[in-house]
């Protein structure tokens, strides 16, 4: 860190105040009909200009804030490209008809949506500790809105349901969500140790999704059955297991070769750019052409990504979330990190487990365990607290939004506390460590 207080100067009030404003935009999307990249991206970008100003006006070394920007930049291209690649799967998958074929066999077998709704979810929740949360949400809140893209009584909590069963099947596995991995890869657990978090994930997640389902329409999705039936595209399956291969050897590298995630998905996604030109010398007549595919991609996803990040990372550098890590000298470290929970969904969950990993608390690995899951589980109290959630948000434009989301937000506290109830029977009363 640069050593400089910055939080009580006029740079500091004047860039919390820019934040908060600008996050009442974003969560009033709905009320204003604005993009929420729009603030986002504004608030990211004005609040380093403004850090930037007042270092020329005070004559300060820029070092200290052209080394932040530099390790931002990072951050956020890693993200950037890894949700880039991601969607261009997607896409192309779109585009094969693969979820036109699943979801054809979904609601040809008659299923109301009630078990929709659950399947979706079970699925998520499974998915998510291999393929990581983000990249389940985008798949299954596809499948989803490819079943029914009207009925919003059966999209609204079918989309919450997809974020917090993702989320909660990420926060147990070193590969689900990337807090997680960075409580792992610092040595605050090992592999087996994160799997003790499974019962208060599905625990907490089922009552969720409980509640959710008695607001979910009776009745089944409209089926045709005059339709033909959808067959797969030539080459659908291959894009299938590129796919598959892509997350896997995206995981795989950057735990043994010690590269970022999304070089791995770059590299998978150039296999699947040799693969639609190998494929379209073979069927001439069938346009594959993963190019055209990423234009369909939602480019304001991906800026809001760049805006928030920028944003929270101009509160770090002007040190206001080092406010956060002294909850734990307030407070303790149980109801610090329970309260860690809150903050992320608020915030956002990598950098305050940047910080909290910085600080380095004096914490058993019980209480290591539960910050991992509350920064993973908490961010589904707010539609924007997580990856998943944000993706999500892209891909149900205008049907899973901030307003939406926090009409049942009830029921995701609901399942946080039973979640925080079932880590305290494991480790407080059983002593599990």
């Amino acid at each position: 860190m640069h050593g400089l207080e910055l939080t009580h100067t006029w740079v500091g009030y004047l860039c919390l105040s820019i934040f908060i404003i600008g996050y009442y935009f974003i969560a009033a999307e709905e009320k204003f009909h604005m993009n929420k990249a729009k603030p986002a991206l504004l608030v990211g970008t004005l609040m380093f200009m403004i850090i930037g100003i007042y270092f020329t006006i005070n004559g300060l070394d820029p070092d200290p804030l052209h080394d932040e920007m530099e390790k931002l930049i990072l951050e956020i291209a890693e993200i950037f490209f890894f949700l880039f690649v991601a969607m261009t799967y997607i896409e192309t998958l779109i585009e094969r008809h693969v979820f036109d074929v699943l979801k054809y066999k979904l609601t040809s077998k008659g299923y109301s949506y009630k078990k929709l709704f659950w399947i979706t979810g079970t699925i998520a929740f499974f998915l998510s500790p291999v393929a990581d949360n983000l990249t389940t949400a985008l798949i299954l809140s596809t499948v989803l809105f490819t079943i029914d893209k009207t009925n919003n009584q059966f999209l609204v909590p079918g989309a919450i349901n997809i974020v917090v069963a993702a989320n909660a099947g990420g926060a147990w596995s070193p590969f689900g969500d990337i807090t997680t991995l960075m409580a792992w890869t610092a040595g605050k657990g090992e592999f087996v140790d994160f799997l003790f978090l499974f019962p208060p994930s599905i625990i907490g997640w089922l009552l969720t999704a409980w509640l959710l389902s008695r607001v979910v329409p009776e009745g089944e999705p409209y089926f045709d059955a005059s339709l033909p039936k959808m067959e797969l595209k030539p080459g659908a399956k291959v894009v299938i297991w590129l796919g598959v291969f892509t997350i896997f050897f995206a995981v795989m590298g950057h735990q043994f070769f010690h590269f970022p995630a999304m070089w791995g998905m770059m590299f998978g996604l150039a296999l699947l750019k040799i693969y639609s030109y190998l494929h379209k010398r073979k069927n001439s007549n069938d346009k594959f052409n993963v190019f055209v595919n990423m234009k369909h991609i939602e480019n304001d996803t991906l800026l809001f990504f760049f805006g928030i990040l920028s944003a929270v990372g101009a509160l770090h550098f002007l040190g206001f979330l080092e406010y956060i890590v002294k909850l734990y000298d307030i407070i303790g470290p149980t109801a610090g990190n329970i309260g860690v929970g809150i903050i992320s969904a608020i915030v956002d969950n990598v950098p305050v487990m940047s910080a909290i990993l910085k600080a380095n608390p004096e914490m058993g690995i019980d209480q290591w365990l539960l910050v991992t899951l509350t920064a993973g589980i908490g961010g589904s109290l707010i539609s924007f607290g997580s990856a998943a959630g944000v993706g999500v948000m892209g891909r149900l434009r205008g049907i899973y939004t901030f307003g939406a989301h926090m009409r049942y937000a009830w029921t995701i506290m609901l399942g946080y506390i039973v979640s925080l109830v079932v880590w305290y029977i494991q480790f407080e009363i059983f002593g599990l460590y």
